[in-house]
């Protein structure tokens, strides 16, 4: 791989990284969101049925984001490993 296809590597990973970020830490936010618009298109429900629904959306944006966090700090690592070992 070349150097400037390393950089390019590094640049998408942070923005995944910064993708993993937003949704690890902010997931409670999207997912209140998602369920609001779910029991709006249910037409309603009961409290403990949106709670279990709210929680579910926000483990879905937790996993994600955790996945998404790490891949990216993973490839940002060995991409700027890379980027050293072609320097020496």
């Amino acid at each position: 791989m070349t150097k400037d296809k390393l950089k390019g590597l590094v640049a998408l990973s942070s923005l995944i990284t910064a993708t993993g970020f937003i949704l690890l830490f902010f997931s409670i936010n999207f997912g209140t969101s998602f369920a609001g618009k779910w029991i709006a298109k249910q037409g309603g429900a009961d409290q403990p049925t949106y709670l279990i629904v709210i929680e579910g959306y926000t483990n879905n944006f937790l996993a994600t984001g955790s996945i998404l966090f790490g891949i990216g700090l993973a490839t940002i690592l060995f991409s700027c490993y890379k980027i050293l070992e072609i320097n020496e």
